[in-house]
């Protein structure tokens, strides 16, 4: 769905929203069948804990980077209506995909609470601007129904914390406990926030549970400064260069891909390219038909 032009205001607001509803139905469930490819499911994995020991090393250890085996999951953040919001969020057409996540949660593996803290440690060098100019766009994708239960992320809202210098990157235990937002919905809804709100992780509250989602980060080109990825580094991974064939010109940009038009493009590159992209529609770059 496309996402009304309130709920992005509201982000710069209040410093994050919810969307239900985000994902069509059926890429929804073209991305939970892909999961199966990377993690147990649920039935599995609580049937017999203990074969699946990697997920009580932390917290994070249930995070992988993308690319992914399915392209079901590697269409997802280059879904049309994210890169729209990307677009109006962030004022221009040059951004940059710079993060995409997938994070597996399993009830009873770890102890997933975490303090408030605010997520541009590792994804600038320096802070954020204070007045919202030059903002990053962070996103959760839910890919699993997200309740009370399923351990939610905990936000808190920008009006509660506009006094704390953007410095400082952490709470003491507790604070702002009353504060906090829990972000629940359907599966295929979405979790739009800034690297300057506060949240936090937190624990299940029911055995049995599993929460699946998909963080996914936007930034305008040029700022050298902030991102967290290198593309570059990924290309080896199984599912690159599938994902990189079923791609748009547009979507294959935000990864840094030369647009159409752009000099790198000639006789040699274009083969070469081909060679390395089996089955890639060069046209848009120059390729004969």
């Amino acid at each position: 769905m496309r996402i009304p032009d309130e709920k992005l205001a509201e982000v710069f607001d209040r410093g994050f929203t919810v969307v239900e509803g985000f994902l069509d139905k059926q890429t929804l469930a073209d991305a939970q069948a892909g999961l199966w490819d990377i993690y147990p499911t649920p039935e599995a994995y609580f049937a017999d804990p203990a074969a699946f020991a990697k997920f009580t090393k932390s917290q994070f250890a249930g995070l992988r980077f993308f690319p992914y085996p399915s392209w079901g999951l590697n269409k997802v953040p280059v879904y049309p209506d994210l890169i729209d919001a990307a677009e109006r969020f962030l004022q221009t057409k040059e951004i940059d995909c710079y993060k995409i996540e997938l994070w597996a949660k399993y009830a009873g593996a770890i102890d997933y609470d975490q303090t408030h803290h605010r997520d541009y440690e590792n994804h600038t060098i320096v802070v954020p601007r204070a007045d919202q100019l030059m903002p990053q766009m962070t996103c959760f994708i839910l890919l699993s129904d997200v309740t009370e239960l399923d351990g939610p992320t905990k936000a808190v809202p920008l009006e509660k914390t506009r006094d704390i210098p953007l410095g400082i990157t952490q709470t003491q235990v507790g604070d702002f406990c009353d504060d906090e937002v829990a972000v629940t919905g359907p599966a295929g809804s979405m979790l739009i926030y800034k690297t300057d709100v506060f949240h936090r992780g937190s624990n299940f509250k029911a055995p049995g549970r599993s929460r699946f989602v998909m963080p996914v980060d936007f930034k305008p080109r040029g700022w050298r400064w902030q991102g967290k990825l290198a593309w570059p580094d990924r290309t080896l991974n199984p599912g690159w260069k599938e994902a990189m064939v079923n791609m748009t010109p547009r979507q294959r940009d935000l990864f840094g891909w030369p647009p159409p038009g752009d000099p790198y493009w000639n006789a040699q590159t274009l083969s070469d390219v081909a060679l390395r992209y089996p089955g890639i529609d060069l046209t848009p770059y120059g390729a004969s038909p």
